[in-house]
């Protein structure tokens, strides 16, 4: 075990495959990142992940370091091999409540609580969910169905839905993408976005979901430039925009970026992972899952500070330990949607 009483690296990694290496498990020992990331490659079924995650944990010496994926459902769902079901895109639930918004609050929370227990189960401590960027007509369809609409009131009243599903489950909420992807012309992923809004434009639209939320206990930091701002660097590392999102829009949970490993950002993967913590991040993530790769990011980390342990223990203090029948859930929700003639 890890017996150091320094905090782990304010790090999440990931690595290649269904197991830990010996290198692997050298790493993870001796760096102590705070947590894992998962993808696909590294998974196959439900004892085959709950082995990886114990053997993640007991690598770094800590039963409770924190295991993510993405889980959002539709095309973002790593959970996609056949072993578990298929879970619908928040857009879905988006489109079934322009016919019936109770009817389709309801059918979220059931289909968040089923999702919730299925990660308990695996002992994935997060899908990072939900999506609360604004869908335009105009947004890249890197967004698109991931979120739930262009009606700020609509996305706060159905995120709230799996924020408080997620919770009910032990699960963390992590909103994304703070403070917005939703006026994205291009895939951060491969280019840097550039959004020339106005602050008071932003103010009526982007950001209300993010206010109104503020009390979620994580939220993931986009990759783009807003120009009104800070024209010189993205979001993610950008003093500028940490102190937006702390003091206009209110948010003081935990901050992870998006990873840091997206062509949005330049520099070397150090570089990257000093300039988001060196801007106000709590914690950076690099999660390509190459072992050489980690290592360089965990030089440029630096263990936790005491102002993101107080807000990771917040958010934990509020995990319940609800648990459903998932697949009785799923098929209720599959029910709902097939009355209301949604594919």
């Amino acid at each position: 075990m890890n017996l150091s009483s320094t905090p782990p690296l304010a790090l999440f990694v990931g690595m290649p495959g269904l197991e830990l290496s010996p290198d692997e498990i050298a790493f993870f020992r001796d760096a102590n990142p705070y947590g894992l990331f998962l993808f696909r490659r590294n998974l196959d079924t439900p004892d085959q992940v709950r082995r990886l995650c114990a053997q993640f944990r007991d690598a770094v010496g800590r039963l409770d370091a924190p295991v993510f994926i993405d889980q959002e459902g539709g095309r973002v769902q790593r959970l996609n091999n056949g072993n578990w079901p298929s879970f619908r895109s928040l857009g879905s639930f988006g489109a079934l409540a322009q016919k019936n918004r109770a009817l389709a609050r309801r059918a979220l929370r059931l289909s968040t609580q089923a999702m919730a227990t299925i990660m308990a189960e695996l002992t994935i401590d997060s899908g990072t969910t939900p999506v609360v960027d604004l869908a335009r007509s105009g947004t890249h369809d890197v967004i698109g169905q991931r979120a739930f609409g262009d009606d700020p009131d609509l996305v706060i009243e159905m995120a709230r839905e799996v924020i408080e599903g997620m919770l009910e489950v032990g699960e963390l909420p992590i909103m994304k993408h703070i403070p917005g992807y939703g006026r994205v012309t291009v895939d951060p992923h491969f280019h840097c976005p550039v959004v020339d809004a106005t602050l008071e434009d932003m103010r009526e639209s982007d950001f209300r979901p993010f206010m109104a939320l503020r009390d979620t206990p994580w939220a993931m930091v986009a990759h783009l430039i807003f120009t009104r701002i800070d024209p010189a660097h993205p979001a993610s590392v950008s003093p500028a925009v940490y102190e937006l999102i702390r003091n206009e829009l209110g948010y003081d949970g935990v901050l992870i970026t998006d990873c840091v490993t997206m062509e949005a950002l330049s520099g070397s993967w150090a570089e990257r992972v000093t300039a988001a913590l060196d801007a106000g991040c709590d914690i950076a993530l690099h999660s390509q899952g190459d072992l050489k790769a980690s290592e360089a990011a965990a030089r440029a980390a630096r263990p936790l500070t005491q102002a993101t342990l107080e807000r990771i223990a917040r958010g934990q203090s509020r995990r319940g330990a609800l648990r459903v029948d998932a697949l009785a859930l799923h098929a209720q929700v599959e029910q709902i949607f097939r009355e209301h003639g949604i594919a």
